[in-house]
């Protein structure tokens, strides 16, 4: 009998394959396709729904992201990775959590896209809206923003030192490391990009339809040449280094004892 540590396994591996797939189409419809990236997220979830058994990959990736965002929402709840409960760890449970959140917004587009014809679009300006319309909206956005740009910062970081290779098994491809590598560099320029909108937003009266998704923010990059294809194809490279992950992560058990997980050295 698979015990609930194995099915919760499972489900984060299905989450990992769902963005793998999330950011090798990012990635190739920006380097191959101007209309649908134009379109910003949905140009994602327009793309895997003309794919063969389409709508099939969009229910997989409601189940796979949701998985994720929880597998995220764990960090700050259980501190099932083991980063500890000082300044420095909980800034990455804050930003774990963050990144929960971000997914359960992307899970709720790839639902949309699977339940109707075309999905729906302005979701992220329409949050931002509404979080504008109360008291001191546009401070939370505003540190929204710079929450963004610390993750944008974190990214980086790791993509450079490749302190990601820690939770990955030894039984991973030799091209782990440099796939990973450029894939979190691209990320955190996406992620800069976002943090900016959202800064302005909150900060500089730029108004909610400043406010960029995934696909916009990759989007917002289509007149900045080199700039541009790097991130694309770095995106395309976190995607199959998600696939990577999908087989090789380790993932620590969620059996609410405190248990620290076994990541390598």
């Amino acid at each position: 009998m698979v015990d609930k540590s194995e099915k919760f396994r499972w489900l984060v591996r299905v989450g990992y394959f769902s963005r793998a797939i999330l950011y090798s189409v990012l990635g190739l419809i920006a380097l191959t396709s101007a209309g649908e990236i134009s379109k910003g997220t949905n140009g994602i979830f327009v793309a895997v729904e003309g794919f063969p058994g389409g709508t099939l990959i969009l229910w997989l990736m409601v189940i796979g992201l949701f998985a994720y965002s929880l597998f995220r929402f764990a960090s700050p709840a259980f501190d099932i990775e083991n980063n500890g409960s000082d300044t420095k760890g909980w800034v990455k449970r804050v930003g774990h959590a963050g990144s929960g959140i971000g997914h359960i917004a992307l899970a709720y587009s790839a639902y949309k896209f699977a339940t109707t014809s075309g999905g729906s679009s302005g979701g992220a300006e329409k949050a931002a809206a509404g979080v504008l319309s109360f008291d001191f909206g546009g401070a939370v956005l505003g540190l929204l923003g710079i929450a963004f740009f610390a993750t944008a910062f974190f990214q980086a970081k790791k993509g450079i030192s490749g302190e990601f290779m820690h939770r990955i098994s030894n039984s991973a491809p030799d091209s782990t490391r440099w796939l990973g590598g450029f894939g979190y560099i691209a990320r955190a320029v996406v992620y800069a990009v976002i943090g900016w909108s959202l800064f302005q937003a909150g900060f500089m009266s730029a108004g909610s339809d400043n406010v960029k998704t995934l696909g916009d923010a990759v989007a917002s990059l289509a007149g900045e040449g080199t700039i541009f294809i790097l991130t694309a194809v770095g995106l395309l490279l976190f995607g199959l280094f998600s696939l990577v992950l999908a087989r090789y992560r380790i993932i620590p058990d969620l059996d609410g004892t405190g248990k620290t997980p076994s990541f390598r050295a």
